[in-house]
């Protein structure tokens, strides 16, 4: 490990940490009294992360903030009330306070997931976690390698990655391999990769770019305490904020 890096690193977690940034990540956004050991709070972390697609994320958690607190469109955080309803209701729902952007195909998108819990883990993302012993590991390759279709996004290199980090950071479960999560590659992290050396210029134009970020904070990190997940908010907040911090 590279002391220098490390430094740096936790130099970035102090600012972090200190509030200077001013600002919580999107996830901080959430309904209030939402208890981190509830079915509930994990099935809010979980269907909106579909959606979280080139879009701004700040928006999406405040639109799913919304749509969970009202009455009339809560209904969309239980998957079998979801099934229960037409197309139409749940569209009209998700886009109420635009949690859905994209009407048709993010509803469609948001239908799946629930089917799949419904269908397969009793419409609970705390039984689906359950069934897989809390397992990190076998959580993704069952979304990943096994059952990619009926995860739509969700399955997907970044969005899987940045949900089990969610899932860890957000939620009480019980959850095991969770030196397993890698970092999320949004375009945050990216630059802040990039910035501190980690990946080259070419790399960073790479439509491999992903792959590289995450190798790159693995060999990174080998031989610490650290997993690539412990900095994630600290350099995504360092990247929002202009990389303005002298390292």
């Amino acid at each position: 490990m590279n002391q220098e890096l490390l430094n740096k690193l936790e130099h970035l977690t102090e600012i972090y940490k200190s509030g200077y940034w001013g600002s919580n990540v999107p996830e901080d956004t959430r309904p209030k009294n939402l208890d981190p050991n509830s079915e509930e709070n994990a099935i809010f972390y979980t269907l909106p992360t579909a959606l979280d697609y080139q879009r701004n994320s700040n928006t999406l958690w405040k639109s799913a903030t919304a749509t969970f607190e009202d009455n009339e469109t809560s209904f969309v955080f239980n998957p079998q009330e979801v099934m229960n309803k037409d197309f139409i209701e749940v569209q009209a729902a998700l886009t109420k306070y635009s949690l859905a952007l994209q009407k048709n195909k993010q509803t469609q998108i948001w239908i799946r997931l629930c089917q799949t819990l419904v269908n397969n883990f009793n419409g609970k993302v705390t039984d689906f976690f359950a069934y897989f012993d809390n397992d990190i590991q076998k959580v993704r390759h069952y979304m990943q390698v096994e059952r990619k279709k009926d995860f739509p996004y969700l399955s997907g290199k970044k969005l899987c990655n940045y949900w089990l980090y969610v899932m860890y950071q957000y939620t009480n479960l019980p959850l095991i391999n969770t030196d397993q999560i890698y970092i999320a590659t949004d375009r945050h992290i990216i630059r802040a990769t990039h910035k501190l050396g980690l990946i080259t210029d070419e790399e960073v134009e790479s439509t491999k770019v992903q792959d590289y970020v995450i190798k790159a904070w693995i060999e990174a990190l080998k031989g610490t305490n650290y997993v690539p997940i412990d900095f994630q908010s600290a350099l995504w907040l360092w990247s929002r904020n202009g990389f303005k911090e002298e390292l």
